[in-house]
């Protein structure tokens, strides 16, 4: 029979060895995990902006080619950074963590914005990035708009944890494509979002539905996350659209 000072030996080396193992694995995987979000990233971006088919294994080359410039703007819409050279991916906009810039900014402490800008068909393309909250964790898409600042080329939304078949549907097409050709602001140059209304646009006045689009049927707080994101990005952006719209 084995001693108990062997078999704690044992174990301790065996749980030693696993620990290493699990730790140089995760070492080893950590470049890949990166690309890959990295990937994500940029499909979402051009997503937005209505680039098709952009997958796993064209993502980055498309990226570079129709992204054309990457800003990092501040609170009073100055630019501070501003990157046209390739690989795109190494851009200081591409590399900001929005949770922690919004949480600053919630916090009241200084933050910094990415703007990213494409052209495509011979159009200017302004493409910002969204983060918000959903009902079950964070939510997080792109709302590409015209060289106007004021009409919606496309949207990408994407959850952690929505539920399937209700809030989840805003990661499906049928709920994006109601946004593109959608208006932030009036014609009086006024700021009014995009209302993501429940009961659909039909409620809003007939001059005010070219600012909304329908909410998710049995998905409203998911829906209500999507109105306040908009919301809440757009205005931080406001600055330097002001500047120059």
């Amino acid at each position: 029979m084995y001693s108990n000072r062997y078999i704690f030996t044992y174990a301790a080396v065996l749980v030693i060895v696993a620990a290493a193992m699990l730790s140089l694995a995760a070492m080893l995987l950590k470049p890949f995990q990166e690309r890959n979000r990295a990937i994500d990233k940029m499909r979402g971006i051009l997503a937005s902006a209505q680039v098709k088919n952009a997958n796993a294994g064209n993502a980055i080359s498309l990226f570079n080619k129709y992204i054309v410039k990457e800003l990092v703007i501040d609170p009073k819409g100055n630019v501070i950074n501003s990157y046209s050279q390739t690989p795109k991916e190494d851009a200081p906009a591409f590399q900001l963590n929005l949770k922690k810039e919004y949480y600053n900014k919630s916090q009241h402490k200084p933050y910094e914005l990415p703007l990213y800008i494409a052209e495509k068909d011979g159009k200017t393309i302004y493409i910002i990035p969204m983060r918000g909250t959903g009902l079950w964790g964070p939510i997080w898409g792109n709302i590409a708009l015209t060289s106007d600042f004021k009409t919606v080329v496309g949207v990408f939304f994407d959850d952690k944890s929505e539920t399937p078949g209700l809030g989840g549907e805003i990661a499906k097409p049928k709920f994006q494509k109601q946004f593109i050709g959608k208006t932030i602001f009036d014609n009086s140059g006024k700021f009014t979002s995009i209302d993501v209304v429940k009961g659909g646009i039909q409620k809003l006045a007939p001059t005010q539905q070219i600012h909304g689009v329908d909410a998710i049927s049995g998905g409203t707080i998911t829906s209500k996350g999507v109105d306040a994101m908009l919301r809440n990005v757009l205005e931080s952006y406001l600055p330097y659209i002001k500047k120059h719209r």
